[in-house]
């Protein structure tokens, strides 16, 4: 690989969860975690709960059907950690790099993702069984002022 990925921070941390209601008093209540919210991504069929971790997030995701992608690792591996979310800027060019050092991606394309995010998943076959997501946050009228 001639040159190498500009990772700027983990983004998130993804957590697979049979139920958000259930799970939403772990973290907000005993851990005491700032609750940023829920969405539903119906293209990944994903309800997810965000909050805030210091400079990450935790991200629990429930899935909403029984085809999905976090239901098909539930019933495999049972709940618990799903992916990294490394923060990138420029992902059509980090997802590349990865392309021509050779690992396989699940998306050669971003996609959208929650909180409106471009998104792309690295394969965990080519990263020592490791699920890693490239994150490329969208930036909001207030973000693009402080920059």
């Amino acid at each position: 690989m001639s040159e190498s990925l500009d990772l700027k921070k983990i983004d998130h941390i993804g957590i697979a969860v049979r139920s958000l209601e259930a799970s939403l008093p772990l973290y907000r209540d005993i851990m005491g975690l700032t609750y940023l919210g829920m969405e539903t991504v119906a293209s990944e069929q994903v309800r997810v709960a965000f909050f805030k971790l210091g400079e990450a997030k935790l991200e629990l995701l429930e899935p909403t059907s029984e085809e999905s992608a976090i239901a098909r690792f539930i019933e495999k591996k049972g709940e618990g950690l799903h992916h990294v979310a490394l923060g990138v800027e420029g992902i059509d060019g980090e997802l590349n790099k990865l392309s021509e050092a050779g690992l396989r991606l699940i998306h050669e394309q971003p996609k959208r993702g929650a909180g409106g995010a471009q998104v792309a998943f690295v394969h965990p076959r080519s990263t020592g069984g490791v699920l890693y997501e490239l994150c490329e946050p969208v930036l909001d009228d207030q973000s693009r002022q402080k920059g």
